[in-house]
């Protein structure tokens, strides 16, 4: 750990010189994990087949779900943090760090001893059919097994971040995807395990480094470290922690809704290979939106410490500067993609059939890119300020008001093309009105 001084630079440092030094670990740190989803998938689709590939595109909606539960605490108590910092309120501080632990126990072993019991009527529901369903199944199983490792390892690192060590969270996800790249090929191609050599990669790598992250926060001379009396659950804590989480929960969850009825309008529409088409399209495309998450990490503390210490020009500079970086991002994505999607379709996979139903879907989905990390660096700002309703209406409204009716809609006329273009319209909607409401935000703030 570094010295108890770290935090205060937050409030004193150059903006676009702490944005560098936050957001740069944590956009390596996102990107390695992004890259490890692709390339966990490419030795999938390669090692095991293109029905594998699809059969992890339907774990996706449980995924999300686990990771909603994740984010819930994780980033809730991580944003908490940074503004209890901000105010110089170093008790509260040390408190939020047990009561993450606690809460993320309760939380990663209830989830899985809720969803295993029911595992495959659960996949099946989601969309799997007969072929799929087995690699499914087997690799979720593993994944849930450990789910109470995922759950503690990314609220820690979280914590880890927000308490002024970025680079130490930045280390601790790049250890974990290079330890999980190693074990994936051994495991799959090596020890012929197939679909769940990847999930018990996935599950190894975490564990190995949670005892990093627990060991991390040994270090008495920093200001927030394990000890005696932080474990016993705080009342105000655990409320303001899940109402700042609240609006990445609900998104996740959406997302998990949404994913469900994609594979479902996926498969009326195009069978099993339309949906290993839209996991290498929500592959390609969580790249990008990683790299823009990353940098949402990295403004959070910044954000947040500022608006708790009311210094609210470096509010605004903090929030334009990553308005500005996250649709550069963004507009790579969407030249890369319309340039070359089938170059990019083809990493996956050497099924002819599957990259051309791919290609046209990258194309699609990425057409509005280039003004999407406007909307979730807008999104992001709202929870990081402590105003997680703002960030709920940018995230519901995104995944659920605008999606779903288009969703059951397009593609009953458009088919296969219906469903990419659906997700381009909710994007361009939601763009808007992440417009509408930062502006008022923005007038608040200089006022």
């Amino acid at each position: 750990m570094e010295n108890k001084t770290v935090p205060l630079s937050l409030g004193t440092e150059k903006i676009g010189k702490l944005l560098m030094q936050y957001a740069i670990p944590a956009i390596i740190a996102t990107t390695a994990s992004s890259l490890y989803n692709i390339t966990d998938s490419i030795f999938i689709g390669h090692g095991v087949g293109h029905l594998a590939l699809s059969g992890l595109a339907i774990t996706f909606p449980l995924m999300n779900l686990g990771a909603a539960f994740g984010s819930l605490i994780g980033v809730g108590a991580s944003t908490l943090l940074s503004i209890r910092m901000g105010q110089k309120d170093y008790e509260t501080a040390n408190h939020i760090l047990g009561n993450v632990v606690v809460l993320n126990l309760f939380t990663g072993l209830g989830f899985s001893i809720l969803i295993i019991p029911f595992l495959k009527p659960i996949l099946i529901f989601f969309g799997a059919s007969r072929e799929i369903l087995p690699y499914a199944y087997d690799f979720m199983l593993i994944i849930l097994a450990g789910n109470v490792v995922t759950h503690s390892y990314l609220g820690l690192n979280a914590l880890l971040r927000s308490a002024g060590n970025p680079k130490k969270a930045m280390m601790a996800t790049i250890y974990t995807v290079l330890i999980n790249m190693v074990l994936n090929p051994l495991f799959i191609f090596g020890f012929h395990w197939g679909i769940r050599g990847s999930a018990f990669a996935t599950v190894i790598s975490q564990i190995i480094v949670l005892i990093w992250l627990i060991y991390s926060f040994s270090d008495k001379s920093y200001f927030i470290h394990w000890k005696k009396g932080i474990y016993r659950l705080k009342k105000k804590i655990v409320i303001d922690s899940f109402s700042i989480g609240l609006a990445p929960f609900l998104m996740n969850s959406a997302s998990c809704l949404i994913i469900i009825l994609i594979n479902h309008q996926l498969i009326k529409h195009g069978g099993d290979l339309a949906v290993g088409a839209y996991g290498i399209v929500n592959r390609v495309a969580f790249l990008f939106v990683m790299i823009v998450i990353g940098l949402n990490q990295g403004m959070q503390p910044i954000a947040g410490y500022n608006y708790g210490a009311k210094l609210y020009p470096r509010v605004l500079s903090v929030l334009k500067k990553s308005i500005l970086f996250a649709t550069l991002v963004m507009v790579i994505g969407f030249i890369v993609v319309e340039l070359f999607p089938q170059a990019v379709a083809s990493i996956f996979t050497s099924e002819k059939e599957l990259t051309n139903i791919a290609v046209p879907g990258l194309r699609w989905v990425f057409l509005v890119y280039p003004f999407v990390g406007f909307q979730m660096v807008s999104s992001a700002f709202f929870q990081s300020i402590g105003k997680p309703n703002k960030s709920i209406i940018l995230s519901m409204t995104r995944q659920v008001l605008f999606l779903i009716p288009i969703l059951l809609i397009l593609p009953n006329y458009l088919e296969v093309t219906g469903v990419w273009m659906s997700m381009t319209i909710s994007d361009a909607i939601s763009v808007i009105l992440a417009g509408i409401l930062l502006r008022g935000e923005l007038k608040a703030l200089k006022n």
